[in-house]
């Protein structure tokens, strides 16, 4: 299994990477920037892997990636990230900036983050759009933005608390945008596995993924020397903020409002050419 060191996914994992969830299968943990298990996912779907690709089962992926992946994974209902409140920004060094054919830095052009974006700018910027899109890994975003490298970045993670040590500024917020016109939560990531371990295996493992959710909130602290040692030198209480923003009852179970989020950003963004249409049934598990 892959997924990244961010607070929200080990403390979500930790008792399974850790053999505490009975009855699970054992874990052989890699970990990964979402961008990296994107675009494994996307190779594995199109029979072209990478001579550095893992062989992986469970992935850890943006959800603006299913499109391109779900004839080779089934979406589990759960482990992943949506919420509300909890959406990317849009950063600059100056208050209220147009972007209008300005440079701005992304975390991926295969990202949910960049799909929201994208989204928001067809709705806010009308025919002008941005200039130049730059991606760059998700921790050189603000610096470059503080330098005047690029006009604008587009931030995720724990960005959202942290952007105003860097002196930026807040232009827009994503997930405001996609909860004002949808009245849904953001889905962000995504968890998936190979449809080729068969029915009974993805059911085991989506119990197993919903299992260690539980144990996580049951016992916190359980998760704590975990969470810590892959947070990059977060601060702790920083690490408290993301896993309360982006662990919440759609991280247990999707539900009724989290698979409308999905097939809802996925529809608008194949509405405006951003990725291609779903096929029916591609969202239902197993």
């Amino acid at each position: 299994m892959a997924y990244s060191p961010c607070p929200n996914d080990t403390f979500v994992f930790d008792a399974w990477a850790h053999g505490r969830v009975p009855g699970a299968p054992g874990l052989d943990v890699t970990f990964a920037d979402i961008d990296i298990t994107n675009g494994i996912a996307e190779r594995a779907a199109s029979a072209t892997p990478a001579a550095s690709d893992l062989d992986l089962d469970v992935l850890k992926v943006s959800y603006a990636v299913l499109p391109y992946v779900l004839d080779e994974y089934a979406l589990l209902p759960c482990g992943g990230a949506l919420g509300r409140g909890c959406g990317p920004l849009v950063l600059t060094r100056e208050p209220g900036v147009d972007l209008a054919g300005r440079t701005v830095a992304v975390p991926s052009e295969k990202s949910t983050a960049y799909l929201l974006f994208r989204l928001w700018a067809a709705d806010t910027l009308g025919g002008d759009g941005v200039g130049e899109i730059v991606v760059l890994p998700f921790d050189q975003i603000m610096p470059a933005v503080r330098d005047g490298k690029v006009d604008a970045g587009l931030v995720i993670h724990e960005a959202r608390f942290t952007y105003q040590n860097y002196g930026l500024h807040r232009l827009a917020d994503m997930g405001e945008h996609w909860e004002a016109t949808t009245g849904l939560p953001i889905p962000l990531g995504a968890i998936i596995a190979k449809r080729s371990l068969g029915a009974a295996a993805l059911e085991q493992l989506a119990q197993a993924a919903r299992a260690s959710v539980r144990m996580a909130w049951d016992d916190p602290e359980a998760s704590r020397p975990y969470v810590l040692e892959h947070a990059q030198e977060m601060d702790p209480a920083v690490a408290d903020q993301h896993i309360g923003l982006y662990v919440n009852e759609f991280t247990a179970d999707l539900g009724e409002d989290g698979y409308a989020a999905v097939r809802g950003l996925l529809t608008r963004a194949a509405a405006e050419g951003l990725v291609p249409a779903l096929r029916p049934g591609a969202l239902a598990f197993p």
